[in-house]
C-alpha cells in the first residue's frame, strides 16, 4: 500500500525550468497549407522521430505536474482566498491535482499547506519506469531555456512533435495536454497514447500505466482514482479536438506575451522540425492547427498494472468513458478549490486509506469514531460501472 502515496506524488513531481524539461523532437504535422509551405517537414520527421529535447536554465516555470512548495499555514473555518487563488495563481490546476482531491480533499490539504513529502524508494523506481518507457520511442537532447515564453514554447513543441509520432507511427509516450474545461486552465501529461490496431477505428487509445510493489491489481478505491485520471485526459483532449483553446485567455492567465520573440535555440528546433516559429503566438497557432488533424480520444480507456519488481504485467482494466460522472467529480474537487466549502472527509469504507497517509497524525478525522460524519459533506459520489 506504500504505493499509494507513492504513485500520487510521483504523478506530482515539481521541475522547475531551471532543470530539464523534455521536449519531443519528432516533427509537426501541420494543416495541409502548412505542409504545402514546408514540404521538407516530412523528410525532418524521420530524423528527428526518435529525439526528444529537454530546457535547461531560464526562469523557474513549474512543469506540468508541479505541485510547488506551500506556506505553513493552517485553514481554520474558511479562507479568505480559496486554494486555487493562494496556490495556483497564474498556473494551471493538474490532472494529478484532481485525482489526488479525489482520493482525500483532507490529504490534499494538508499537502497544500505543509507541503509534500520527499520521494522515496518505490516513487523513484515508478518515475525511473516511466522514463525508461519514454526512452523506448525517443531519447532527450537538452536546450537553454531563457523565458517563460521559452518554456511554454517548449511545452507545445513536446506535444506538436508527440501528435505527429502519434499519426505516423501509432504511438508516443508522456504526451502533454494544456486546455480550459469547466471554468478552470487545466494540465496533464498522458504515459500513452496508441491507435487502434483496427484500420477501421482512427479513434486513438489513451492507457495509463501504474507500477505496484504489491504483485496484485489495486482495491476499488485505487481504481477508480485511475479511471478518473484517464477520463480527464479523454474530456482535455477531445475538448481540444473541438477547437476549444481560447488563445487569448491563455496568454492572459499565465502573463505571457504573445509576440514574445523566442531563443535562437527554440528556434532552429522549430525550422528543422518543419514548422518554423519566432514567437510564442507562432507557437500556439500550430498548437491549434495540430489539434485540427487529431480525432476525438476512444471511448475505451486503458489502465495498465505492472509488478514493479520485474516489471511483468499483472493485469489491464478497460473500461468506458462515462462523462456525466467525470463532470460531477470535477466539479465536486473545485467547490473545493474554489472555497465553496471546506475539505470532506473520505467515507468511513474507505477509512483503510488513513494507515498509509503521512499527516494521519494531525488529522481530526482519526479521533472520530468510523460511524462519525465530516462537518462537512463527505466524498459520496457514484461510481461508474
Amino acid at each position: 500500500m506504500i504505493l499509494i502515496d507513492a504513485a500520487l506524488a510521483t504523478a506530482t513531481r515539481c521541475s522547475q525550468l531551471s532543470s530539464a524539461s523534455a521536449i519531443s523532437a519528432t516533427s509537426c504535422f501541420p494543416s495541409s497549407q502548412l505542409l504545402q509551405r514546408n514540404v521538407r517537414s516530412i523528410q525532418s520527421i524521420t530524423l528527428l522521430a526518435k529525439r526528444r529535447l529537454s530546457g535547461i536554465g531560464g526562469p523557474g516555470e513549474p512543469d506540468i505536474e508541479d505541485s510547488g512548495h506551500f506556506a505553513m499555514t493552517q485553514k481554520r473555518n474558511r479562507v479568505a482566498k480559496s486554494f486555487l487563488e493562494r496556490f495556483r495563481k497564474n498556473r494551471a490546476l493538474s490532472v494529478t491535482d484532481i485525482k489526488s482531491t479525489e482520493w482525500c480533499e483532507k490529504q490534499k490539504e494538508f499537502r497544500l499547506l505543509f507541503g509534500r513529502r520527499k520521494g522515496n524508494y518505490v516513487m523513484k523506481v515508478g518515475h525511473a519506469r516511466h522514463v525508461e518507457l519514454e526512452e523506448e520511442v525517443s531519447t532527450k537532447v537538452k536546450v537553454p531555456v531563457k523565458s517563460f515564453e521559452d518554456g511554454w514554447a517548449i511545452k507545445f513543441i513536446n506535444f506538436i512533435n508527440g501528435a505527429n509520432q502519434l499519426l505516423l507511427e501509432g504511438l508516443t509516450r508522456e504526451l502533454p495536454l494544456f486546455g480550459f474545461i469547466e471554468g478552470v486552465w487545466m494540465v496533464g501529461k498522458i504515459d500513452e497514447i496508441q491507435m487502434p490496431v483496427n484500420e477501421t477505428d482512427r479513434n486513438p487509445i489513451i492507457v495509463d500505466i501504474k507500477t505496484r510493489v504489491l504483485e496484485t491489481l489495486p482495491a476499488e478505491p485505487q481504481r477508480r482514482n485511475g479511471r478518473l485520471q484517464l477520463m480527464c485526459y479523454k474530456y482535455m483532449w477531445d475538448n481540444l479536438v473541438a477547437a476549444n483553446f481560447p488563445s487569448r485567455q491563455f496568454f492572459d492567465f499565465f502573463s505571457l506575451n504573445p509576440y514574445h520573440v523566442l531563443s535562437e535555440e527554440v528556434r532552429e528546433i522549430t525550422a528543422e522540425a518543419g514548422y518554423p516559429a519566432k514567437t510564442l503566438d507562432d507557437l500556439v497557432r500550430f498548437y491549434m492547427n495540430t489539434w485540427n488533424m487529431l480525432p476525438p480520444a476512444h471511448n475505451q480507456l486503458l489502465l495498465r498494472y505492472e509488478f514493479q519488481k520485474d516489471q511483468s504485467l499483472l493485469g489491464e482494466v478497460e473500461f468506458a468513458y462515462d462523462h456525466d460522472w467525470l463532470k460531477s467529480r470535477i466539479q465536486g474537487c473545485l467547490e473545493f478549490w474554489k472555497g465553496e466549502r471546506e475539505a470532506s472527509y473520505i467515507p468511513d469504507e474507505e477509512r483503510w486509506k488513513c494507515k498509509y497517509c503521512p499527516f494521519a497524525s494531525v488529522c481530526p478525522a482519526m479521533g472520530k469514531p468510523e460511524s462519525s460524519q465530516s462537518p462537512s459533506k463527505t466524498n459520496s459520489y457514484s461510481i461508474p460501472s
